[in-house]
């Protein structure tokens, strides 16, 4: 039987309206976050929480110790729960997420946060080629505009760009009514 676990992504204070980098739709996703986090609760699935900060102080956001920094409390942990403190893109380097995956035998990642077209890609890439099984609840997921070469891309643009790359080839990507109606 396959063993899943929730890893919820950079679900943090400065993500949000009156943070330092505010996404588009991050309360929405946030709340589909949060019943992910209550489902899997239930179900007795480990939570693994992934809080980004970076190294220095003059970081556009992610500050370390700033409240900003901070899991937003829509999907706080709790005490039993592992929070995964990283300081690049990808959840898996020079961390300790393989190793407590691999303590509890997961095969399965369930994945949600943000950013879109940063984070999220870059575990669930990452996981992929490690071997493990990968859904990432698109919905509970939040990014950002973007600009390239003098072209901005609008951030629900940019979110289908990335979410339909990671369904061809890395995941199985479904909302959240989808993955939970799964489950039951």
């Amino acid at each position: 039987m396959a063993k899943q676990a929730l890893i919820l992504v950079d679900i943090q204070n400065d993500y949000f309206p009156d943070g330092k980098w505010p996404l588009a739709g991050v309360e929405a996703a946030a709340d589909n976050a949060a019943r992910l986090l209550g489902a899997a609760r239930a179900a007795g699935d480990l939570v693994v929480h992934i809080r980004h900060e970076f190294t220095h102080d003059d970081a556009p956001f992610f500050t370390p110790g700033s409240l900003g920094a901070h899991l937003h409390p829509k999907v706080q942990n709790r005490a039993e729960e592992q929070v995964v403190l990283k300081h690049f893109v990808n959840s898996f380097r020079d961390t300790e997420l393989q190793a407590i995956l691999e303590q509890h035998h997961i095969d399965s990642l369930v994945i949600a946060g943000s950013m879109s077209h940063m984070c999220i890609d870059a575990i669930t890439r990452a996981a992929a080629d490690l071997g493990y099984n990968v859904s990432v609840i698109h919905d509970a997921c939040a990014t950002c505009e973007l600009e390239f070469n003098g072209i901005t891309v609008p951030a629900a643009q940019a979110h289908a760009a990335f979410m339909s790359a990671l369904a061809f080839a890395y995941a199985s990507v479904v909302s959240t009514d989808e993955f939970l109606a799964s489950q039951g």
